[in-house]
């Protein structure tokens, strides 16, 4: 039997159906950054940015295990009002162009916030994708070019070189009242804003450098720039350089006979320094860094010890550094309601948290924390000086 055929829709009413349940799909996914996103019952997305391929490879696996051990933390004490925190780690291979491509991604993907990246260079090429898209980040980096960028959404969970520097300056001549000292630093982000940072400190203490060398990121041989330190005889030889090029440097002219000291800023402090320019030709290289070792403050020590035991090596410096920012944007989201955008950003800048490198206070700047110690390596092991 035949039925009758069933009237379609008017066109007006199924195009209003239609439009409603797209607007019904589109609200608020969780993370996704809306009005309604703070009060949202999903996970909450986090990205975490840094080279974990290529040459700084090392610097991105040290910040990736201290947001993942925070992370982890929080997320065994019920995450966040009850939400999941959910993280996702992206390698920018230490390249800005990689890094401004993954900015994008981020943002059309409804991360909420971003912890990386320990390459100044790169968060440098993120920050005004980041700024546009209102996801607040918190860097490793240190350059003053960070803080050049004057992004709202840009924070330091670490001292600027600045910092670094003029700290290891008046430490050096001083205290120790070295007034022959000569540079070596690259030509990329980092190395420029350690060469520059420095160059004013001594500057401003009456000392002018009796040899200054600028090599290349990419550079082998350090002979020829480390021929002309040596004839300067030199007292004490500052490196503004990542740890790897900063060991093969120490390594190369320890071979040529150079026995000055080195100086430098956090890279100098790392395990992979050490190793690269081995134990004996790092021995007694002077580090300005916020954290000198873990048994600095229990606090330290219990991280270290939950470092340890979730991935079976010591901690150091940029795990530190990662896990007290990571902490930091949590708890700024936890007082804010799980806020996005410029709610979540000044949430953070709101913050004082007492950290493993000490008490942050943000500023407009975005610097929170000021303040460095100087170390020196013996029998391979940074340790404060005394």
């Amino acid at each position: 039997m035949n039925r009758p055929a069933r009237p379609s829709a008017p066109r007006p009413l199924l195009i209003a159906a239609v439009a409603l349940a797209a607007a019904v799909t589109a609200c608020s996914a969780p993370g996704e950054k809306s009005d309604d996103a703070g009060s949202d019952s999903g996970p909450i997305k986090i990205a975490v940015v840094d080279a974990r391929s290529g040459q700084l490879s090392s610097l991105g696996e040290w910040e990736y295990k201290g947001a993942k051990l925070a992370i982890d933390e929080w997320n065994k004490k019920g995450g966040i009002d009850g939400r999941e925190i959910q993280m996702k780690s992206f390698d920018s291979q230490g390249d800005p162009t990689t890094g401004t491509n993954l900015a994008r991604k981020i943002a059309s993907e409804n991360y909420i916030a971003m912890i990386g990246t320990a390459e100044s260079a790169v968060t440098v090429a993120m920050a005004p994708v980041l700024r546009q898209s209102e996801i607040p980040n918190i860097t490793s980096g240190q350059a003053d070019a960070l803080v050049a960028q004057k992004s709202p959404f840009l924070f330091l969970n670490g001292p600027t070189s600045t910092t670094y520097d003029s700290t290891l300056a008046k430490f050096l001549i001083e205290e120790k009242g070295f007034k022959k000292i000569a540079m070596i630093s690259n030509n990329g982000s980092f190395g420029k804003g350690e060469h520059d940072a420095f160059t004013m400190a001594v500057k401003d203490l009456g000392v002018s450098p009796v040899s200054d060398q600028i090599v290349t990121t990419d550079q082998k041989d350090f002979s020829a720039a480390l021929t002309k330190i040596r004839s300067a005889r030199p007292q004490v030889i500052f490196i503004g350089s990542e740890e790897v090029e900063a060991g093969l440097i120490v390594k190369q002219a320890r071979d040529l006979g150079i026995d000055a000291p080195f100086a430098g800023a956090a890279p100098q402090g790392t395990p992979v320094f050490i190793d690269t320019a081995g134990k004996k030709a790092a021995e007694g290289t002077f580090v300005s860094s916020p954290y000198l070792s873990n048994d600095i403050s229990p606090a330290a020590q219990k991280f270290a010890a939950a470092y340890e035991a979730a991935y079976g090596e010591e901690a150091e410096l940029h795990g530190a550094k990662a896990y007290d920012g990571t902490n930091i944007v949590l708890t700024a989201m936890k007082t804010s309601g799980v806020a996005t955008g410029k709610k979540l950003a000044d949430a953070i800048r709101a913050t004082e948290y007492e950290g493993l490198l000490g008490t942050f206070k943000f500023g407009e700047d975005g610097v929170g924390i000021t303040k460095t110690t100087i170390g020196v390596i013996r029998d391979g092991k940074l340790a404060e000086d005394k």
